[in-house]
């Protein structure tokens, strides 16, 4: 029996697909080409999530701060060129939204990427493309964990939040799905722990795109 979510909001990156790598190689790219020391690729599950600006933040040292804008140009830069290197979707994860979209679920994704790398890298990976509504960061919109740009998703495909299943693996998904009142559930194939998960509101975690299943019928 189909369950009372008619919708399914998708994270990017660490839900659908695995960008850190080409992520974390593309800031200590820049890095290098602006004098600072670079960062393993393990500390960059908790850099990425929250937008380039943030990432670049992140990564710069503390006396760099003032070098932000340029390091936001050159990482944006190198990673639009270099983005699908060793960027792929997570197992089962193509075959998972195909299904979903064939028993009438609608499908949409929200990220934190800017807009144009979003589509970019869902249009690479899924074809054909399983979503009603891919979305990114737009020029001088709020990122998540403001819930704005979900609701927004949502009205634009007439589906009320509370219909709205909500999966991601990081703290500001678990943030934006319940502040716009969708139900969050945290994947743990991505780049954050469980622990992260269940402390910032997730209502179910899944192992496997798999698990799925489990909460929808």
């Amino acid at each position: 029996m189909k369950s009372t979510f008619r919708a399914i909001l998708f994270d990017l990156d660490g839900t659908l697909a695995d960008t850190l790598a080409d992520l974390a190689n593309a800031s200590n790219w820049m890095l290098e080409q602006l004098g600072c020391p670079t960062h393993p690729m393990a500390a960059y599950r908790h850099m990425v999530g929250d937008g380039a600006r943030n990432l670049c933040i992140r990564a710069l040292p503390a006396d760099r701060q003032h070098l932000l804008d340029e390091a936001i140009r050159v990482f944006r830069q190198r990673y639009g060129e270099h983005c699908f290197d060793l960027t792929a979707p997570y197992p089962g994860v193509a075959d998972l939204a195909a299904q979903l979209h064939a028993d009438g679920y609608k499908l949409a994704v929200l990220s934190n990427k800017p807009d144009d790398f979003t589509k970019k890298t869902v249009a690479y990976y899924f074809k054909p493309s399983p979503f009603d509504l891919v979305r990114g960061q737009l020029p001088g919109g709020p990122l998540k964990p403001d819930p704005a740009t979900a609701l927004s998703v949502a009205a634009e495909l007439g589906e009320p939040p509370a219909q709205w299943l909500y999966l991601g693996d990081t703290n500001t998904d678990m943030r934006t799905a319940c502040g716009a009142g969708m139900f969050p559930v945290g994947v743990l194939w991505g780049f954050r722990d469980r622990e992260e998960l269940v402390a910032s509101g997730a209502r179910e975690l899944i192992a496997t795109p798999e698990d799925l299943w489990r909460l929808l019928r």
